[in-house]
């Protein structure tokens, strides 16, 4: 079994000091020994497998017991946190937290608070999707078009108007690079229209 502390803070112009003291703090009176530190200075909205933490929930073994001073320091968002916690779980592995004093492990009350996270994190996901679908809503309504720009499109159409151009062009021999600088496009984008329509 190995005691984990985790510290993370967002930018250089946090210290670390406040946070490695709580954990300090918190194990001395619990009579806990850290054996290894995990700290980084990044992002909570960088991707887990960016950040060390996503490293250290791979190593993670039965028994381990990971402490951070308060659950926000895992994760930004309560779907990240749930995953995060899912892992440690999953693993027979405990997460301590100092500020909201929670103790998660692989016991009855542990379960119940990771089920109600679940279903914060469901909920959370449903109004998402929800805010989402009414900000289209909204958008449409205003005649607004969603989707890919048409810039690709109008390519194409500029590249049909001028297929007759084209066509002279090749027969005298000149470089498809050249035609597509005098028609401003990419010579891929000439390649595929000569492909598709000459």
């Amino acid at each position: 079994m190995s005691v984990i502390g985790y510290i993370r803070i967002s930018s250089d112009k946090q210290n670390t000091e406040h946070q490695k003291y709580e954990i300090e703090k918190f194990c001395k009176s619990n009579n806990l020994n850290i054996d290894k530190w995990i700290v980084e200075t990044i992002s909570s909205r960088q991707p887990l497998h960016k950040r060390k933490l996503g490293e250290l929930l791979d190593t993670l073994c039965d028994g381990d017991i990971l402490i951070a001073a308060e659950i926000s320091r895992l994760g930004r968002s309560l779907l990240e946190v749930m995953r995060i916690l899912e892992c440690c779980l999953g693993k027979n592995c405990q997460v301590w937290t100092i500020k909201e004093n929670y103790r998660l492990g692989n016991d009855i009350q542990s379960k119940v608070m990771a089920f109600a996270f679940g279903l914060s994190a469901e909920i959370e996901r449903n109004l998402i999707s929800q805010r989402t679908k009414a900000s289209l809503d909204n958008i449409r309504a205003r005649g607004k078009k969603l989707g890919r720009p048409l810039s690709a499109q109008s390519k194409k159409l500029k590249l049909s108007r001028n297929a007759k151009q084209i066509r002279h062009l090749l027969s005298i021999g000149t470089p498809k690079a050249k035609i597509a600088r005098i028609l401003n496009v990419q010579t891929i984008t000439l390649r595929r229209f000569i492909n598709r329509a000459m």
